[in-house]
């Protein structure tokens, strides 16, 4: 059995605290994770204080060959990350294998980020009294340690979004892994460990406490939130959680990806094969357990049942169950909780008169992939976050109604349009209220250097390595008088 220790400070260390970890798929204790007590978590942050000033003042150069070479290891470790992923996370290991991939992608784009992130000259002289002045020139300092609490459902990816950027501008990084999914960023550690010994020179080294793992218990994981050492908190899962850490880590700086219920609105004009197989894609890989999973299809009233059809006939070919064999998109919930949640969210939407298209049955902690219609507007599964393998299908008039529909939602992170038209296209960009709108796509697309976070209450601020680097930084400005 794996055991997952803690790292701090550059050293694995045991904890008079464990937990077991059991495989989502078949219910089996695959690993065992040590729980940091209060006094691991206060040497954890103190190392990453103590390791601030040194870590700031490395050059980029430094920087950058340090996030070449762990991009280079989490190639060597695929198959370790990968297993990892599928066992704990309950992933399908095509999936997992493109979570690997695109971790490297993350680390690769932060190597280059931390080359070139520097700043901008202005000009001074735009009125009368700026004449006297040269120039000015505004650069990123970073802000201070980062605390990255990160969830279960993309164990290595949505580490790397936190991870990379911190050390791309120069700030120490506390890993709190999600509990159910340690396994990776441990391995992460082990990376991390083993390049910065390979960097290091005569001239310069990555001090060792500049990336540290710690699991923990939510009231040690606190101690954290609230210290004044931690400068900012990247936090990424559920809505409450992390409005209640704002509220908690007042004074610093807070970067919140937070929950959706995405839509897709699907107009008459559209591709409808392509709109149905990709919703389909959207909506049941990887058991819907995204953030950006397609839950409410909106669709035009004229092409509705030729739609039904195409997706109900989409969805029958998913490949479903094991996730260990290839060809899987979609296996078990993470635990038997948020399984016991969603059949009682189903159960209530067929008590208010929802019809059940497909799936709606549960053996363990998988449920097939289910499609609802005629939900009530009000009712948590079109309403709430789902995080689970339902789709809910509602037909609409004009496209006004349509983006009035997605902006009742209280969550707004990505929505995908389905049209042929322009000025459908321009009346969604327009009249959306979310953080991207992917035309002719679903929400479930992100590409990891763009700028990724939701309004309302899927979010605050913007991951994707450049953006998140300026999350992590200040802005500072310096102007020269002329003399």
């Amino acid at each position: 059995m794996t055991r997952h220790p803690l790292f701090i400070d550059g050293a694995f260390t045991a904890s008079a605290r464990t937990r077991e970890i059991r495989a989502p798929w078949s219910g089996e204790v695959i690993a065992e994770v040590d729980e940091a007590d209060a006094s691991q978590m206060e040497q954890a942050i103190s190392a990453a204080s103590h390791a601030f000033p040194t870590l700031r003042a490395v050059s980029r150069y430094m920087r950058s060959r340090l996030l070449a070479e762990m991009a280079s290891e989490l190639e060597a470790r695929r198959a370790d990350l990968v297993a990892s992923i599928v066992n704990e996370a309950g992933k399908p290991s095509t999936l997992a294998d493109g979570e690997v991939t695109r971790a490297i992608a993350t680390f690769t784009i932060g190597a280059e980020e931390a080359k070139r992130y520097g700043g901008e000259l202005c000009p001074v002289d735009l009125d009368p009294g700026g004449r006297a002045y040269d120039l000015a020139q505004t650069f990123f300092t970073p802000r201070g340690p980062v605390l990255a609490i990160t969830p279960f459902n993309f164990p290595l990816n949505l580490v790397a979004h936190k991870v990379v950027p911190a050390l791309a501008v120069g700030a120490p990084v506390l890993i709190k892994p999600a509990p159910q999914t340690p396994g990776a960023a441990r391995i992460l550690a082990e990376i991390f460990a083993a390049a910065r010994e390979r960097v290091g020179d005569a001239r310069e080294s990555i001090p060792p406490a500049a990336l540290q793992v710690v699991s923990a218990p939510n009231e040690v994981a606190s101690l954290a939130v609230t210290d004044p050492r931690m400068a900012v908190v990247s936090f990424t899962g559920s809505a409450e959680v992390g409005w209640n850490l704002q509220a908690m880590a007042r004074g610093k700086r807070v970067v919140l990806e937070l929950g959706g219920n995405a839509s897709v609105i699907v107009h008459d004009d559209a591709d409808l094969a392509r709109a149905a197989a990709r919703a389909a894609f959207g909506a049941f890989a990887y058991a819907g357990q995204v953030c950006i999973s397609v839950q409410n299809l909106w669709v035009q009233a004229q092409v509705y049942e030729r739609f039904k059809a195409l997706f109900l006939a989409e969805v029958g070919k998913i490949a479903w169950g094991d996730p260990r064999v290839t060809g899987t998109l979609g296996g078990p919930l993470i635990d038997g909780r948020a399984a016991d949640r969603l059949m009682r969210w189903i159960d209530e939407a067929r008590q208010g008169g929802a019809r059940v298209l497909a799936g709606g049955t549960r053996d363990g902690n998988t449920l097939t992939p289910t499609v609802i219609e005629g939900a009530p507007p009000s009712s948590d599964i079109v309403c709430e976050e789902a995080f689970g393998p339902v789709a809910v299908l509602t037909p609409y008039g004009s496209i006004d109604e349509a983006i009035g529909r997605v902006n009742g939602s209280r969550y707004g992170l990505q929505a995908g349009v389905f049209t042929e038209s322009l000025s459908v296209v321009r009346r969604a960009v327009e009249g959306l209220e979310v953080g991207a709108v992917l035309i002719n796509e679903v929400p479930t697309y992100r590409a990891d250097h763009l700028p990724y976070g939701g309004v309302k209450s899927s979010g605050l601020g913007r991951e994707g390595v450049r953006y998140a680097m300026e999350e992590y930084s200040e802005r500072k400005t310096v102007v020269m008088w002329r003399g």
